[in-house]
């Protein structure tokens, strides 16, 4: 099986940072967010990119930026495609940037990475069944793998530059970015999540979990970063969905999946993926953005 080409990292001068999956440029009060195809998995980045994730995250996530009113105000200016002026040293990339890049305005990025649960699973659930609590809530007894909460749990955690991001309660929450902003935080994060899982309900998609960073600008809090993609949160079908069970989901549980059963521990260097795998995962991630959009997905 053949595999189209793929962003495995932008090659432009001026870069800022580069993440896991993103590259970085700055430009005055600009920045340029270029999502690339890589994929982590057990924090290990892959060797091997899944050709075409970069666009879906971007368009996922400017898709909810103009669909969603609680995600106002946030950061993005536009996406850069063939017709956006592009500073110096970013014009003669512009192949690599568009469709996959979002302009946007810089902000003071808050410490915190705010979670919301609506469901009970993966690290929520490990700590539930040791202790009965999630990120230090009390919860009742009996709850069963995927149940439902009965109202979403904001969950924050910190922001490791390196491995694990860990839980902290809303009290340390307070004390890390005062008591007014960690109040406002948590309120936009709710309301995120609770439009974005009403409008995934629609369309056969429980939206189980996902995580926010909010910055400042000028004073203001903003929304930035990736919004509601697969990469940042758990995408459910909703026909296949029952308390007890895990689901499946749209996103890198397929590729997670094939490297537990290989004799890999789990850290550099990674597994050669096999095409297969390559296809079959990036085309989750096709079908996340279809499902949710309504939209065909036209960059591949």
């Amino acid at each position: 099986m053949s595999v189209p080409s793929a962003l495995y990292q932008t090659d432009l001068p001026n870069l800022t940072s580069r993440g896991k999956v993103r590259d970085m440029y700055a430009s005055g009060d600009e920045i340029f967010v270029v999502a690339s195809d890589r994929i982590s998995a057990f924090d290990v980045v892959m060797e091997q990119p899944i050709p075409g994730k970069g666009i879906v995250l971007t368009q996922l996530s400017k898709f909810w930026l103009e669909t969603l009113k609680a995600c106002r105000p946030h950061h993005l200016i536009e996406v850069v495609d063939e017709r956006s002026e592009l500073p110096p040293g970013l014009a003669d990339g512009r192949g690599q940037l568009q469709h996959r890049t979002m302009r946007c305005h810089k902000a003071e990025v808050l410490p915190v990475e705010c979670v919301v649960r609506g469901y009970i699973v993966g690290g929520g659930w490990k700590e539930y069944q040791q202790s009965g609590t999630v990120s230090g809530i009390r919860l009742p007894a009996g709850m069963q793998l995927a149940q439902q909460f009965d109202e979403p749990l904001f969950t924050p955690s910190t922001k490791a530059e390196v491995g694990h991001d860990e839980p902290i309660s809303f009290e340390q929450c307070v004390e890390t970015i005062g008591a007014d902003l960690a109040h406002e935080v948590r309120a936009r994060a709710l309301a995120i999540y609770g439009e974005g899982r009403a409008y995934a309900a629609e369309r056969g998609i429980i939206l189980a979990d996902t995580k926010f960073e909010f910055g400042l600008r000028d004073g203001e809090l903003i929304l930035i970063d990736e919004v509601l993609t697969p990469d940042s949160s758990r995408f459910w079908p909703a026909d296949a969905w029952q308390p007890g069970e895990n689901p499946p989901s749209f996103d890198k549980q397929y590729l997670r999946d094939w490297l537990n059963t290989l004799d890999w521990d789990k850290n550099p260097p990674p597994p050669a993926i096999p095409d297969e795998v390559l296809v079959q995962t990036g085309a989750r991630y096709v079908e996340a953005y279809e499902k949710i959009t309504g939209r065909k997905y036209c960059w591949g």
